[in-house]
C-alpha cells in the first residue's frame, strides 16, 4: 500500500504527469525571462526542438520555421527554439537582443528558451538527453530534433530546410 501511495503522491505532487516521455521531462528557462517551463508541458505534440542564431549563415531559417508552425500547430506541431553560442559565437551575449532579432526580424511566435549549449559536455539536459537517443549531436546551427508524442526522436541535419519535403512529411506522419 505504502508503495502506490509513493507513486500516486510522486505523481500528483509534480506539474510533469507519469505519461509524459522521458525526453521532455526536463527543466528549461524561457528566453529572456526568470520563468522555467518544463517540456513535458508540450507532451500532447510534436516537438520540433532546433538550436538557433541569429548572426548564421542559416539565419533565413527561423522564416521557414515560424511559416511551418503557424502551418501545422492546430495540428499538434510546436517548434521549440534554443539559442546557443556553441558555433563560433553567432549568437548574441543578450538574450533581450535575442528576443527583439527573433520578433522583429522573423515574427517569431514558437517558444524560445533561454541562450545554451547544444553540444559536448556543456550541452543543457534536453541536448545531452536529444544526442544520446539519436546518436547525434549539433554539427551546426538550425539542426532538427521531432520528438513524437510517443517520445521517439528523429534528427536532422542543419542544411535540411524547414520546408523541405523529408522534414515535413516526418512531422506530418506523425500530427493529429
Amino acid at each position: 500500500m505504502k508503495k502506490y501511495f509513493f507513486i500516486l503522491s510522486a505523481c500528483l505532487s509534480s506539474i510533469v504527469f507519469c505519461d509524459c516521455p522521458e525526453i521532455l521531462n526536463h527543466d528549461v528557462r524561457v528566453l529572456d525571462s526568470e520563468e522555467t517551463k518544463n517540456l513535458c508541458e508540450y507532451k500532447n505534440n510534436t516537438v520540433l526542438a532546433v538550436n538557433v542564431a541569429s548572426r548564421c549563415g542559416f539565419t533565413y531559417q527561423y522564416e521557414g520555421l515560424q511559416k511551418l508552425y503557424l502551418k501545422y500547430k492546430s495540428e499538434g506541431l510546436v517548434v521549440l527554439g534554443f539559442p546557443s553560442r556553441d558555433f563560433l559565437f553567432q549568437e548574441f551575449k543578450d538574450e533581450s537582443k535575442v528576443k527583439e532579432f527573433c520578433t522583429t526580424k522573423y515574427g517569431v511566435s514558437f517558444p524560445m528558451f533561454a541562450t545554451s549549449a547544444v553540444k559536448g559536455r556543456k550541452a543543457n539536459s534536453f541536448f545531452k538527453s536529444l544526442a544520446s537517443i539519436t546518436g547525434e549531436e549539433p554539427g551546426w546551427n538550425f539542426h532538427k530534433y521531432v520528438i513524437t508524442k510517443k517520445g521517439e526522436v528523429k534528427s536532422f541535419a542543419t542544411k535540411i530546410e524547414p520546408n523541405s519535403d523529408l522534414l515535413v512529411s516526418h512531422i506530418k506522419s506523425n500530427l493529429n
